[in-house]
């Protein structure tokens, strides 16, 4: 529908409006004012012929026809009218302005009938001789109870005309007048209206932009100061709301945001209505572009889809565990799922909370693992003693030479069994001591420590017929706890050694780098395969089980290193292919 403007729509009609009626009106008026004028000329020349009536009759009688046209025509004059007597025959006796014997014969003149038969009689008509609508009335001469003769008086309508017109023009001029006075009010109160119209509806598009800081003016119409401070309340009521509004809205979504748990929540139709950061880190996608979006285009794990539909499906809370793949690895999450309700308890969709447990998964892997290994490293040994203690107790001391060597394997198992517990008890003090704060560091040339790491290794270097190289400047300083760097890095060249073949050299070098200290052992052994480097750090884990206690390893020296590393706010890291040696490296931070 094509709209129309208020002045367009109201003011232009009510105009028109008042215009035919005003011309209705002048109308009317104007008719009135014909007839009346009309009557009054008519009743004014029946006056007239009345007047002259006693002296017609006077003249009747005692004048001559010359005598009585003379008296006409001066009559005629003081009446301003043309006065004709006729008689009762109806031949005209005068006239005060034509020859009475060029005129007709008047008997069959309507007025003329009429007062021939005793009563006043009028007719409008146009004249014989002047050509224009006259208006004639008839007196009779009424003598002795008979009509004798009749006085007509006749005035022409041109000069009822001109009276009217006379009339008429100040009466429409005066008309005119009004209506456009009427009508520049009616334009000015629309336009009064339009502009109060306008401030309203700009103030509404400003409130609908969001400007509650507007108010509109006041006016002096009641009305408009009324709608205009309902709309300055509602805008002062909306802005209250709506900053509360934002206000939730904004605790809402920091709180989502800030949750290291992923939360999304989607309608019956599946659609996301909502997907923090944390589940758009899970699922590789921008939470903004995920808004709007069908599940299944944002998520392609089958698990979890499948629990979404059961989710939606039940009235409790469900809850289940999944895998889901992200950046390459295995994530087991911990999902959750309700149904999503409104104000009016209508099930509008679900949400569902996913904690990531894969850290929870690998620390009781890793627990497992620890208890199993630990029991399986503690049971060797132990079997191994109570086994040839059994067989000494057996009769085997009578063998002074099986005695010997018997009693030689139970030391060197409880040897082993000493180096492991050792091995724990240091392990659970670094852990402790790293924990606490209470590891005491001191700043030191770092070449001295190496030096005596590599001092304590020289003699089973020697014995394999090993290289030890040493790369360090002098005064290359660190913030460190001597003993504890010392042994993480006896650990290292230890293992080095065991793993390095005969005439092969293994490397030790110290650099200041991206502002702190790299400390390397490069070995020249067999190397690692990659799988095996994640949880080469990991206790008791082992790449070659039967050769590492061949080697006498307690399988907890890597994870010495690592936490001792820890314990001075570094790190540890290997580098290591088959075929091409291992390169350990303990990151130190600055020592200023």
């Amino acid at each position: 529908m094509i709209s129309k403007s208020l002045v367009r729509q109201k003011f232009i009609p009510v105009a028109l409006v008042l215009f035919v009626a005003l011309g209705a009106v002048g109308w009317f008026s104007l008719n009135s004012l014909r007839d009346f004028i009309f009557q009054q000329s008519r009743d004014d020349l029946q006056v007239r012929a009345e007047l002259l009536r006693p002296q017609m009759m006077r003249l009747l009688t005692s004048s001559t026809p010359d005598n009585l046209q003379q008296v006409c025509l001066r009559l005629g004059r003081s009446a301003q009218a043309r006065i004709t007597l006729v008689a009762e025959d109806g031949s005209v006796l005068c006239d005060s302005q034509e020859d009475p014997s060029r005129l007709d014969n008047h008997g069959d003149r309507p007025e003329i009938r009429q007062a021939l038969k005793g009563a006043s009689g009028h007719d409008v008509r146009e004249g014989h001789y002047k050509k224009e609508n006259t208006l004639y009335v008839a007196v009779p001469l009424v003598t002795h109870d008979r009509v004798s003769a009749v006085i007509r008086a006749s005035l022409p309508l041109s000069s009822l005309g001109n009276t009217l017109d006379n009339l008429a023009w100040p009466l429409s001029f005066a008309g005119l007048l009004f209506a456009v006075f009427a009508g520049l009010m009616l334009f000015y109160f629309s336009r009064d209206v339009v502009r109060h119209v306008g401030q309203v509806k700009s103030g509404a598009e400003r409130f609908a932009e969001g400007d509650f800081s507007f108010r509109l003016p006041l006016t002096e119409i009641r009305e408009f100061d009324g709608l205009s401070q309902a709309l300055n309340n509602m805008a002062v009521q909306l802005d209250d709301r709506i900053r509360t509004i934002t206000e939730q809205r904004n605790e809402q979504e920091a709180i989502l945001t800030s949750m290291v748990e992923g939360v999304f929540a989607i309608d019956p139709d599946e659609i996301v209505i909502h997907l923090n950061q944390a589940a758009g880190r899970l699922f590789g996608i921008n939470p903004q572009q995920a808004q709007g979006k069908p599940l299944q285009a944002v998520v392609r794990n089958t698990q979890l889809l499948d629990f979404v539909k059961k989710a939606l499906d039940s009235r409790d809370l469900l809850e289940g565990e999944i895998e889901l793949s992200w950046e390459g690895q295995v994530r087991y999450l911990q999902t959750r799922g309700s149904i999503l309700r409104n104000t009016q308890n209508e099930s509008i969709g679900a949400v569902f909370v996913l904690y990531d447990v894969t850290r929870l998964r690998k620390l009781e892997t890793m627990r497992r693992d620890f208890v199993a290994n630990v029991s399986h490293e503690l049971k060797t040994p132990i079997t191994s003693i109570k086994g040839f203690v059994e067989t000494l107790l057996d009769g085997a001391l009578k063998s002074p030479e099986d005695t010997k060597r018997f009693l030689g394997i139970v030391s060197k198992q409880a040897e082993r069994l000493n180096a492991i517990i050792e091995d724990l008890l240091s392990l659970s003090r670094i852990e402790q001591d790293s924990e606490t704060s209470e590891i005491v560091t001191e700043k030191c040339r770092l070449r001295e420590v190496l030096e005596n790491a590599i001092n304590d290794c020289s003699p089973k270097a020697s014995e394999k017929d090993v290289f030890l190289n040493l790369d360090c400047e002098i005064k290359l300083m660190a913030r460190i706890n001597p003993p504890l760097l010392e042994e993480a890095v006896v650990n290292l060249v230890d293992n080095a050694i065991k793993y390095s073949d005969a005439q092969k050299h293994i490397h030790i070098e110290a650099v200041h780098q991206n502002g702190g200290v790299t400390i390397r052992v490069k070995d020249q052994g067999r190397g690692i395969d990659v799988h095996h480097l994640p949880r080469l750090f990991e206790r008791f884990y082992r790449v070659d089980k039967a050769r590492s206690r061949q080697m006498g390893g307690t399988g907890l020296g890597l994870a010495i290193v690592k936490h001792i590393a820890q314990a001075h706010g570094g790190s540890v890291e290997v580098e290591s292919h088959p075929g091409t040696g291992s390169v350990f490296s303990i990151h130190l931070p600055d020592s200023e």
